[in-house]
């Protein structure tokens, strides 16, 4: 009996393995690519801000939709970066349009791991130029082996893990909240 259990064990574990395969694991959790961007996300300690965001913004549906979409998401220090009070000002109901347009611009149509990333910037001679699915674009490039994004405002955030994929998409973890215009 206690045999069949670790032996059921093993197997439940090695099947959890098997779906992560080599993704990395986010905010201390692993992350499964037969889950969805949402069903991934809750499960990290370090996107509880996002995922609160994501939740505001009525947008839970649309990422678990089938996508494929590109996510560059900022963990809960890059919200603490901007300044005192906003995203409590932003998480307010009648803020929603606004939380919804930067939430949307650090999302692509589209499944864009790091190699497809670092081709279009190599096609572009050093800088690739992404569109966002709140309209705006963002700006790629390589910074060693790093990529780097910038949005419309100026500011830089930086992919810390890319290549987090997800049944409906891929995940870059960044360390900055990217604004639009």
């Amino acid at each position: 009996m206690v045999l069949l259990a670790v032996a059921s064990i093993t197997a439940a574990s090695e099947q959890a393995r098997a779906q992560m395969d080599d993704n990395p694991m986010v905010g201390g959790a692993a992350m499964f690519k037969s889950k969805d961007i949402v069903d991934n996300a809750v499960n990290s300690a370090d996107h509880t801000t996002l995922v609160a965001a994501v939740k505001a913004a009525g947008l839970v549906e649309t990422l678990k939709g089938k996508g494929p979409f590109t996510v560059f998401a900022p963990v809960n220090a890059a919200f603490d970066k901007l300044p005192a009070g906003t995203v409590d000002t932003l998480l307010k109901p009648e803020n929603k349009g606004m939380l919804t347009n930067i939430l949307t611009y650090h999302v692509l149509a589209g499944r864009f791991d790091s190699n497809a990333i670092a081709k279009k910037i190599k096609a572009g001679n050093g800088k690739a130029w992404l569109k966002a699915v709140n309209g705006g674009t963002l700006t790629a490039w390589m910074d060693g082996n790093s990529i780097v994004i910038s949005d419309e405002k100026g500011g830089q955030s930086r992919v810390t893990i890319a290549n987090v994929y997800q049944s409906n998409g891929v995940i870059h973890v960044v360390d900055s909240v990217l604004l639009p215009k």
